[in-house]
């Protein structure tokens, strides 16, 4: 088997394949190159879409150049997969902004020092936008069969449940396919890469460019990722785990994946680390806290760097032993005038953002689950006032696992 499939595999990255062996005969024989589309419905991409990252990661580990389609054209569509609902339409602006900030992260990932490697960021707006309908019709369209398009999944599901499918989600797929012919027209691009979801469009793609201009193309999908206790990855209680430090500090993305269950450890350190499955093999069976934060380092230092990683990890050390406010925990700043105006416990919860609603705050207080300074507070109509600051800096915590820094100014 080639390389890069054997490591696509070890890693339980692999779900399906539309022709696995001519694919590892091509691979075998040169090197190729691939490709993953996002769409940009948000300024950051969350851990959802940190397996299709690392995927782009192997291929250039083995010599083969990503390509990364920034959906600027399909998300003004909405792609209907594993949605119950029409996606929001964004503004031109939004999505503008949108994929620069996602082109910043996925920069990080991605090596450009190699130019044989070197990952191509491409808008699929830039042929979208000038589509003729009539003529997109008549030489793309007639290759679609209504009968196969309402078989797939995305179309399946939303039609059985009885929910509305607008007709400009129905062409997505349609949209989807012709990136591919696209890209394997203008960038010679002979592989994209996948969700499991994504399989009908992905299959719609390569069957599309064989009608059209008879090559051979394929398509690879990876396991839809869900964690132990069954959430959907990329999902938690407090809200989503985003890539963009802007949207979620390093200490907080260290924090999830030192939390991760148990029985998700080992698997994270293949799917989401470089660390070779023979390293893994050497320390699985080591202490479970020991590799918790092995993989919250490993996963950090690829996000944003070493020095986060190690900033992180030492801020959850301060925060556990209760010995210091936590130099490195997160922080946010309030002014100190907010402190005569009847500033309560709640309200200082609800501004750290470690919890959004009241009846849940109260709820914690009444379980003594929330500290401040390392103190248990059992009155939710506790009033906040410069008193309780030291040199002007306070911790809450809530739990043993979520802390923050609270400085006055």
């Amino acid at each position: 088997m080639n390389k890069f499939l054997k490591e696509f595999k070890d890693r339980d990255y692999f779900y399906q394949c539309t022709s696995e062996e001519e694919l590892s005969r091509l691979l075998d024989k040169e090197k190729i190159r691939g490709y993953i589309g996002f769409d940009c419905t948000a300024e950051s991409l969350h851990v959802g879409s940190l397996l299709q990252i690392m995927c782009l990661r192997l291929l250039q580990k083995h010599g083969h150049k990503p390509i990364v389609l920034l959906g600027g054209g399909t998300t003004r569509i909405g792609d209907p997969s594993g949605k119950d609902k029409t996606r929001k339409i964004l503004t031109e602006k939004e999505i503008d902004r949108n994929i620069k900030s996602i082109e910043k992260i996925l920069k990080k990932f991605l090596n450009s020092n190699d130019p044989k490697t070197k990952p191509i960021f491409v808008n699929n707006y830039s042929w979208l936008k000038g589509l003729n309908y009539i003529t997109f019709l008549r030489d793309i369209g007639k290759h679609f069969t209504i009968n196969k398009m309402l078989t797939f999944e995305s179309v399946k599901t939303r039609l059985d449940r009885e929910q509305s499918l607008s007709y400009m989600e129905f062409n997505y797929m349609i949209l989807q396919a012709y990136d591919f012919l696209e890209l394997n027209n203008k960038e010679n691009c002979f592989l994209q890469i996948g969700g499991s979801d994504q399989w009908g469009n992905i299959v719609n793609g390569t069957e599309l460019i064989k009608r059209y201009s008879g090559k051979q193309v394929y398509g690879l999908t990876t396991p839809l990722i869900t964690l132990a206790s069954g959430a959907k990855m990329g999902k938690t209680e407090t809200g989503a785990i985003w890539l963009d430090e802007k949207l979620l500090s390093s200490y907080d993305y260290w924090q999830f994946w030192r939390n991760v269950d148990d029985r998700d450890v080992i698997k994270f350190l293949k799917m989401f680390t470089d660390l070779t499955t023979e390293e893994i093999e050497k320390i699985e069976n080591k202490d479970i806290n020991e590799l918790k934060i092995k993989l919250a380092n490993e996963t950090t230092s690829m996000l944003n760097g070493k020095k986060a990683a190690q900033n992180s990890e030492q801020a959850a050390k301060e925060a556990f032993s209760g010995t210091s406010l936590g130099s490195n925990l997160p922080s946010i700043k309030i002014k100190a005038k907010n402190m005569n105006d009847r500033f309560n416990i709640i309200d200082l919860v609800i501004i750290s953002k470690l919890e959004k609603s009241k009846s849940e705050i109260r709820r914690l207080i009444k379980g003594n689950a929330i500290k401040l300074n390392d103190k248990i507070i059992s009155n939710d109509k506790l009033i906040i006032t410069n008193k309780i600051f030291k040199n002007n800096y306070l911790k809450l915590s809530i739990g043993k696992k979520r802390h923050i820094k609270i400085e006055l100014n």
